[in-house]
């Protein structure tokens, strides 16, 4: 995949003591987070713990029971501003959320769902301009998406349309990028390169990245800053070796594992620890020599 580039200055969106639920029930209780610009912050914990909720609460997609959200558009804004203050379109034009459930377009083309990007900055009934159809061919060029941009997007793979979709969020060309579980239904290439993406996004181009993932290696091998959720509240917050302990994921996900460095890549390891896994394995909350 292509680098893409993005318009919008560097951006920074904060929450604090958010709560969210549904009815009566709390799913999200009193949860600060901070995603900065050229950070990508990666959420992380069972399934239940509130993270893809808290993903769509600092989207405004979920209402917040309490709590703050604000936004910072650059360095030169004397304050942060309330979300609450800025228009649908104006948030948009700042903030991105790729979802994890999105239908299948029918009767589009690939380049027509991926032009959904550029609605806020379209003016009612307006064509594409020339700066929206260059955005949407960088999106498709990020995405690998190009030799596929006239294909109707309703006769595409479940893999195949989770790119378009993140095509179409790429071409929103945003300073806050929030993205729920975007390896899912990818195949192990395409899983590497949106991991490479992201990083782009953060390193090349300044973005505030926002990511939920359940994959505990891939938040170890991306991710700069680490929220691991559980029952709706923050565990461990830090850099990954801080907060992806032997002993963290057992209080979060109720499973004894083996956390270890990589010698080679210098990354992060983490093996669950099963019925049927090779006998004299070492006690998994036993302090590791070969981590930082």
């Amino acid at each position: 995949m292509d680098t893409i580039h993005r318009t919008a200055e560097p951006s920074r969106l904060s929450g604090a003591g958010l709560v969210l639920g549904f009815d009566t029930r709390v799913v999200v209780g009193g949860v600060d987070i901070e995603l900065r610009a050229g950070r990508v912050t990666a959420l992380v914990g069972p399934n239940g713990s509130g993270k893809s909720t808290l993903l769509r609460g600092i989207a405004r997609l979920h209402s917040l029971d309490a709590g703050r959200l604000d936004l910072r558009v650059d360095d030169t804004d004397d304050a942060p501003r309330p979300v609450t203050t800025l228009s649908a379109r104006a948030f948009a034009r700042e903030v991105t959320l790729f979802a994890q459930s999105r239908t299948a377009p029918q009767g589009l083309s690939v380049r027509e769902v991926v032009s959904f990007g550029r609605h806020p900055y379209r003016r009612r009934f307006a064509g594409l301009s020339a700066d929206d159809r260059a955005a949407v061919d960088r999106a498709l060029q990020a995405t690998g998406l190009v030799p596929m941009a006239d294909r109707a997007a309703g006769e595409l793979s479940g893999g195949e349309l989770q790119r378009v979709w993140l095509a179409a969020c790429l071409a929103q060309e945003t300073g806050v990028v929030l993205l729920d579980e975007p390896t899912n239904h990818l195949d192990l290439r395409y899983q590497v390169e949106v991991l490479d993406l992201i990083r782009d996004l953060a390193d090349e181009h300044g973005v505030a990245v926002g990511v939920v993932l359940h994959d505990l290696d891939h938040a170890a091998q991306v991710a700069d800053h680490l929220l691991l959720m559980a029952s709706g509240r923050v565990l461990a917050e830090g850099p990954a070796p801080a907060v992806l302990t032997a002993e963290n994921i057992h209080l979060a996900y109720g499973l004894n594992v083996e956390v270890s460095l990589d010698e080679r890549s210098r990354r992060l390891r983490i093996d669950p620890v099963s019925r049927h896994s090779p006998p004299h394995t070492p006690h998994p909350h036993r302090p590791r020599k070969d981590l930082p």
